[in-house]
């Protein structure tokens, strides 16, 4: 087998909690004293867009919350979107050992509003981890679909058979495996270290070094 020169992570669900899921929309619901399921609705009808960025915060937020007068303000809105982030800290702390390394390619693959994750980038320090942002939101196009990973694949010039693919949701699997990516389902940070170790990844080095 290949050897592995690079490591492809999700963000929402591995690194970092999701950024604007069920959830979080949830809270924004109670918090903000929203119509749940108008709200929903509104918010299924333009989230493909808003995570490609063919739809801004500023449309998303006109278009799902402020499209009547409302007793908070925009900017409240999008506080609290960012406040709901939460940093998954045994999972950084492998990105980081593993980073240190210098051994591996280090990069995302994500689908994310380029609000949020730009905001979430640089408010947890990812840029200090991994080289490279394949975000829904840079390339306009979304997981599963191949295509983000074969752009992934292109800018990066690595073969499919030396990376892996981290994802929390099998869905976001089966196109990089069908591509020859080695891939690992994402459910703690303790088997997702034992799942590479498997896969030759040193993690017990990367975090002593």
């Amino acid at each position: 087998m290949a050897e592995i020169t690079t490591l492809f992570f999700d963000v929402g669900g591995v690194l970092l909690s999701n950024g604007w899921d069920h959830a979080e929309r949830g809270r924004a619901v109670e918090r903000f004293g929203l119509e749940a399921e108008e709200f929903e609705e509104r918010h299924a009808h333009l989230f493909p867009a808003f995570e490609r960025n063919e739809v801004g915060i500023e449309e998303y937020l006109r278009e799902t919350v402020f499209y009547r007068p409302r007793p908070f303000s925009p900017d409240d809105f999008r506080r609290f979107m960012h406040a709901q982030t939460r940093p998954f800290p045994e999972s950084l702390a492998i990105a980081e050992g593993l980073a240190r390394t210098r051994r591996y390619l280090m990069a995302t693959v994500n689908n994310e509003a380029l609000d949020l994750n730009v905001y979430r980038i640089r408010q947890f320090g990812l840029r200090d981890h991994f080289s490279a942002f394949f975000s829904s939101c840079f390339l306009g196009v979304r997981k599963p679909a191949a295509a983000i990973f074969e752009q992934a694949l292109d800018f990066t010039q690595r073969d499919a058979a030396e990376c892996i693919m981290i994802d929390d949701r099998p869905e976001n699997l089966e196109a990089p495996a069908a591509l020859g990516m080695r891939t690992i389902r994402f459910r703690s940070a303790a088997e997702l270290s034992e799942d590479l170790e498997r896969e030759g990844v040193n993690c017990t080095l990367s975090r002593g070094a």
